[in-house]
Parts: C-alpha cells; sequence; structure tokens
C-alpha cells in the first residue's frame, strides 16, 4: 500500500496557501509600503516634528513629493540613533532594527510651508530634494511582486470556492445540487445482497427491466411509473433496496438527502433541484435516490411560522420535475421515507410516486435470509442455529440483525475465541435489548430475592397463559434500568393479535408484583414499566381497536403520530365523560387483570418457589430449563438437534421469475372465473330452450331476445 507524500500533501493544504499569502504581503509591504528602499525601520513625523527636528539639525537629508493635495516627505536621520517607539510595525520587527534611522511625513500643499522647509535646511546645510522619485516609479518597482500576488490569491480563491460540479463550498455553487453520481464507481450491490424482502424486489423488477430496455415498454404505449416511495420502519434496507435496482440496472445513480436541498438563502433548494434533475436527464435512463424526503416533502400549509417557507419552494420545484410540463423521460425517482403520513398529497399522486412499496420487518423467513447474508464475513461456529435465532428475533429488522452478528463478533473477540460461539450470540441478544450486564452491582439479600420472586411471576404466568406467547429466557442479571428481566416471544409472526392474546399480555406484566404481595406482603418500585406496558395496551384495546363491551367499536383515539402544524393543538374527538368512562374502563379492566394474575400464581405457587430459587443460585433460566423446572421441578439435560437448511435471499432472476408466477397465477384465477361464469351462462341457455321460453340477454343497457 502507498503511503501518502506529506510533502505534496503541504504543499496543496490550506496551510501552505496562507503562509505563502502572507509571505507576499510582508514583502510588498517591506518593498513598496515605505516609499523607498534601505536598511532601518521609519518613524512617521507630524509637520511640527519635522520643523523642530529640522530646526535643531537632526535631519541628515529629506526629499519632498507631491500628491493628492499634500507634501510627502522622506528622509533620514543625522545619527540613526532616535529611540525606539513601544509598539513597533510589521516591518520594524521583520527588520530587527534596534534604532529608527528613517522618517517620514505629512505637510499640507502650501508655498509658504514649502519655502519655510527650503529655507531651514539650506540654513542647517541640510541635503534634501524638492522633487524625488514619481509616484510611477514607485509602481515600476512594486510590480514584479504584484505579479507574484496575482497567482497566488486567484490560486487562494479555487481552493476555498471547493471545486468540482456541485460540491462546492463557495456561494457561486449553492444552487448546485450535492449529489454524489457513484456511476463510476458501480454500485456493486445486487438483489442477492437485499434479503428479506423478496416481495418488494418483485415489485421493483420492472424498474429494472425499464432502464435496461425502455424501447420494450415505450413501443407498447407503457409508462414507466416516474416514481417509487419507499416506506417503512427504519432499518429495513430501503436504500439498500435502492441501490440493488441501480446496481442490476447498470445505470447512473444520483443519491441525495432530503435535507441537503434546504439551505438558509432562499431559492437554493429549488435551484439544487433544478440542476440535479438537469444532470440527471444528461445521463438518462438514469435513478435519483432521494433518502428521507420528508425532510422536504412534508404537507404544504402546516408552518406554524408563516411567512415564505423555503422548504415550500423547494418541494413545489421537486413537483415540476418529476411531473410538470417540460416531462421527466428516462429518470426514475426512487424516495424513502420512514413518515409516508406527513408527506404531500400532490407528491403522491399518479403520475409522480406512481407505486408505493412498503418495506416492512422481515418475516421468519426473511429473518433467516438476513441472518445468512451477513453471516458471510463472519467465523460462526456449527452449533448456533441461525434458524432459531431467526424465531428468537420477532420485530428485529436487517439493520438489527446485522448488529445482533456484530455484537456478538465483538463480544467473541473480547472473550479471545476463535470464532462465534452460542454463548456470545447469547450475550450478544441480550446486550441489544436489554444493555450491557452489570454484575458488578452489590445488592442486598432481600432486594435478590423480590427480584427473583419479581422474574418468577412472569415466568408463571407465561407458562400458564402461553397460547400466544412463550416464555424464552429470565434472569436477575441487571443490564441498563432493569433489576432483571424476561423474555416473551410470540410462537409466530403475528399480523393481527387478538383481545385474548392482548389480555394475557396484560396478565402477565402483572405477575411480577403480584408475586411480590403474595411472597412478601408489599410492593416494590420494581414494577413501574410494567403498569406503564400494560396500561399502554389495555387504553389501546378501549380507545383505537374497540374491544371494550361498554364503549362499543368505536376509535376514540387514533394510532397514528403527531404531525406538528396539523395536529397541533387539536382537542379530542369526545366529550369529558367520555373520558371519565375510558378511565374507568381501563381501570375495570386491569383489575381485572390484576385477580387473574394473583388467582395464577396462588395456584402455582411450588412452581413459583421452584423457579426463584434456582434463580438465586443460576441467575439466568433459558426456554429448556424453564419448562423442566415447572413440569418437573429438575433441570434439564443438554439435548443437541440437526440444523437446517437456512433461507437464502432471491437474486434478480429469481425474483422476476415469482414475480411472472404471480401474474400468471392471476391471470389464470381470471380465466377459471371467466370459463366458470360462461358455462353457467350456456346452461341457462339450453334450460331455457328445453322449457321452451325465450332467451333474454342484455346489451348495451338494452333487453334483447
Amino acid at each position: 500500500m502507498n503511503k501518502p507524500n506529506p510533502n505534496k500533501n503541504f504543499f496543496r493544504s490550506t496551510l501552505f496557501y496562507l503562509v505563502a499569502f502572507f509571505a507576499l504581503a510582508g514583502l510588498f509591504q517591506l518593498f513598496a509600503g515605505n516609499g523607498v528602499t534601505g536598511s532601518g525601520s521609519t518613524k512617521e513625523l507630524t509637520s511640527s516634528e519635522f520643523m523642530t527636528q529640522l530646526d535643531q539639525g537632526k535631519i541628515k537629508s529629506f526629499e519632498i513629493q507631491k500628491a493628492d493635495g499634500i507634501y510627502l516627505i522622506n528622509g533620514e536621520f543625522a545619527n540613526g540613533k532616535v529611540k525606539k517607539q513601544e509598539s513597533e510595525d510589521f516591518i520594524s520587527m521583520f527588520n530587527g532594527s534596534k534604532a529608527l534611522n528613517r522618517f517620514s511625513a505629512k505637510v499640507l500643499d502650501n508655498d509658504n510651508t514649502v519655502k519655510e522647509i527650503t529655507e531651514l535646511a539650506k540654513a542647517k546645510e541640510v541635503k534634501f530634494q524638492s522633487e524625488g522619485r514619481s509616484n510611477l516609479m514607485d509602481i515600476l518597482m512594486s510590480l514584479p511582486l504584484l505579479l507574484l500576488m496575482i497567482p497566488a490569491t486567484m490560486m487562494m480563491f479555487s481552493m476555498f470556492q471547493g471545486g468540482g460540479p456541485g460540491g462546492g463550498k463557495n456561494v457561486l455553487n449553492f444552487g448546485k445540487s450535492k449529489t454524489k453520481d457513484v456511476s463510476k464507481q458501480k454500485v456493486k450491490v445486487r438483489f442477492t445482497d437485499v434479503a428479506g424482502a423478496e416481495e418488494e424486489k418483485q415489485e421493483l423488477v420492472e424498474v429494472v427491466e425499464f432502464l435496461k430496455d425502455p424501447k420494450r415498454f415505450t413501443k407498447l404505449g407503457a409508462r414507466i411509473p416516474a416514481g417509487v416511495l419507499l416506506e417503512g420502519p427504519p432499518g429495513t434496507g430501503k436504500t439498500l433496496l435502492a441501490k440493488a435496482v441501480a446496481g442490476e440496472a447498470g445505470v447512473p445513480f444520483y443519491s441525495i438527502s432530503g435535507s441537503e436541498f434546504v439551505e438558509m438563502f432562499v431559492g437554493v433548494g429549488a435551484s439544487r433541484v433544478r440542476d440535479l434533475f438537469e444532470n440527471a436527464k444528461k445521463n438518462a435512463p438514469a435513478i435519483i435516490f432521494i433518502d428521507e424526503i420528508d425532510a422536504v416533502g412534508r404537507q404544504r400549509g402546516t408552518g406554524m411560522g408563516g411567512g415564505h417557507d423555503e422548504r415550500e419552494q423547494t418541494l413545489n420545484q421537486l413537483l415540476v420535475e418529476m411531473d410538470g410540463f417540460e416531462g421527466n423521460e428516462g429518470v426514475i425517482v426512487i424516495a424513502a421515507t420512514n413518515r409516508s403520513d406527513v408527506l404531500d398529497p400532490a407528491l403522491l399522486r399518479p403520475g409522480r410516486f406512481d407505486r408505493q412499496i412498503l418495506v416492512g420487518n422481515p418475516d421468519v423467513k426473511g429473518r433467516e435470509a438476513v441472518l445468512a447474508v451477513h453471516a458471510r464475513n463472519k467465523k460462526i461456529s456449527p452449533l448456533i442455529d441461525l434458524k432459531t435465532i431467526a424465531q428468537q428475533t420477532p420485530g428485529f429488522s436487517g439493520a438489527d440483525l446485522e448488529n445482533l452478528l456484530n455484537e456478538a463478533a465483538l463480544v467473541a473477540a473480547r472473550q479471545n475465541h476463535t470464532e462465534i460461539m452460542p454463548d456470545d450470540l447469547d450475550e450478544a441478544h441480550d446486550r441489544v435489548i436489554a444493555g450491557p450486564a452489570k454484575k458488578d452491582r452489590e445488592r442486598s439479600e432481600k432486594q435478590l430475592r423480590t427480584v427473583a420472586y419479581h422474574e418468577a411471576g412472569h415466568t408463571v404466568i407465561g407458562m400458564v397463559l402461553n397460547d400466544a406467547r412463550i416464555v424464552h429466557k429470565v434472569t436477575i442479571v441487571p443490564r441498563g434500568r432493569a433489576g432483571g428481566y424476561a423474555i416473551m416471544l410470540p410462537k409466530e409472526d403475528q399480523f393481527i393479535v387478538t383481545k385474548e392474546e392482548l389480555y394475557q399480555q396484560v396478565v402477565g406484566l402483572l405477575g411480577g408484583r403480584v408475586a411480590e404481595e403474595i411472597v412478601f406482603n408489599s410492593q416494590s418500585t420494581g414494577a413501574s414499566n410494567d403498569f406503564e406496558q400494560a396500561t399502554r395496551i389495555v387504553r389501546s384495546m378501549i380507545t383505537e381497536y374497540g374491544m371494550s363491551d361498554k364503549l362499543g367499536t368505536i376509535q376514540f383515539e387514533g394510532n397514528h403520530k403527531v404531525f406538528i402544524g396539523r395536529d397541533y393543538g387539536q382537542s379530542p374527538a369526545y366529550s369529558d365523560q367520555i373520558a371519565y368512562e375510558i378511565d374507568l374502563e381501563v381501570r375495570r379492566m386491569m383489575k381485572e387483570a390484576h385477580d387473574e394474575a394473583h388467582r395464577i400464581i396462588t395456584e402455582h405457587r411450588q412452581q413459583l418457589n421452584v423457579i426463584a430459587e434456582k434463580l438465586l443460585e443460576v441467575e439466568t433460566l433459558d426456554k429448556a430449563q424453564i419448562k423442566a423446572l415447572f413440569e418437573t421441578g429438575q433441570m434439564p439435560e443438554k439435548a443437541e438437534h440437526d440444523q437446517e437448511p437456512l433461507e437464502q435471499p432471491d437474486d434478480f432472476q429469481e425474483a422476476k421469475e415469482k414475480a411472472q408466477q404471480s401474474e400468471d397465477q392471476v391471470h389464470s384465477d381470471h380465466d377459471q372465473t371467466a370459463s366458470f361464469e360462461s358455462e353457467q351462462a350456456e346452461s341457462k341457455v339450453r334450460q331455457a330452450l328445453e322449457d321452451g321460453k325465450p332467451v333474454i340477454s342484455q346489451e348495451d343497457g338494452q333487453d334483447r331476445v
């Protein structure tokens, strides 16, 4: 690997140009600033001081020059030993002179004054020259230094304006878009690098096909979607999908963030939008990727400050460029956001973002594929079953899974392991969920027993009410702000949740407090987070999901995020009486859940004691150990199991084939329906002919025989 040349870097650096500039400025002042050349320093004298020095015989020689209505006098002292002033100018320090042997003075343009100076100089026998060197001569002498300073100044100006299209820091380049054209770098991301989004890739196959061969679509009169909006939670791979489309299509890819459009100067954002689309059209077909488009595409008319809104100007220009008078042929805009609810409706209409693709968190098969992709460059022990890890991580996004494996690699390196072991992955899973362990935290025996029985209470209820969720792990090792925790995971990926399942979650959350009340006849602050989650679930059941028999199937509160400017200051859509009834219903359901938890803990007190005592002994229990302790009261033996093959992400060809199969299935279903309807019609005709009845058909809205 070649090391950079430090000298070369220095001569191209800002410091070098600054040093060179000030050095040239110093030389210019040295040779041109004093008006004369010579050794020593120059002392500024007033006209009266000059006359006094001349009368006392302290002046050796001087010369008088006329310029701009005054006389400039430059001369030399007789002995060169005039005391140096406290404040020195730049040239004094530069020369290092210990005495001031030259002077300069200014005298008003008055014939009597000049005559008096001349007579006094003759009387004191001081050499003088009434007309010295002309201003033209001074300019000619300083001309070489000026010629040296001009290119140095131009080089500094060029350096500070940043250079390069679109990336300048100069004010002249504010209107240029700060896009990164990565076509020259060749995007290396392909569909095989995007896992857990197989249906989303099938939706983007048409975009790739159009970019590869636009004539195939245009000759049929088809119009490819002008824009594709990728929406979904953070970390689900929206940006990676856009890169994969560019990589598969092999076209220029312009990437920019929504926040980079808007500056403090009015009109800059709109100018950057125009510049961005101009560059893309020159290289069409091309892809423009706008990340976090909600920064610039928020709904108009929601500003709270009033006045001119630069962001709205930028949005208006973006709307025009995507589907305006001139059109936008050959350029496809792909945007990503996790707040599609705040986007302007004009941005989402057909002709702009025609296709909106939801990129959600992957299901269990998708998580398997994501783990397989991120495990390619990691040394993982054969004892680790990634399929099991996928089942234990519901709700994890692609970024979460990548972070999980990375944390496992860091833990393994910290333990000096040659490969990632199951214990390393288990520790990484706990760190991602609850934070790093704090095993050195000192706790009394009473606190340990309280935490153990609290977590055992969650565990017992989880084992009894296991229709929806299964106890995966329980520990009393403190992590983050929690003194201990129990991990409850659903049996399978849940897209809808029933009222009974939500109620069981609430009962399980209250199991810790109930266990404390039964065993110690006391209450602690350790259940505060449990109450927070339980209350939120119950309130959502009543106000959002219509799961209250008393209040009925009415949604009193929405589940959308507040959009400041649109939703700010809006009062609840229900009366004070309804609010009071909601509070009563929340209290009733919480009390019923508390009573149910009390009943379960009382009936399974023996299992509660067994699990709590074992937690005090080993601190952490996994799913198999919890099940064995609950059923038999004994710890289980370790069981080995074979691994099944993992799911792998589809490449472009596989995604294309699956998309075609889906289309064929739709056409097949349509043909079967049409065939069935035709057979039904023919059967009716035959039956009518057999019965001797006229056959009536309807065409153009009229009955015909």
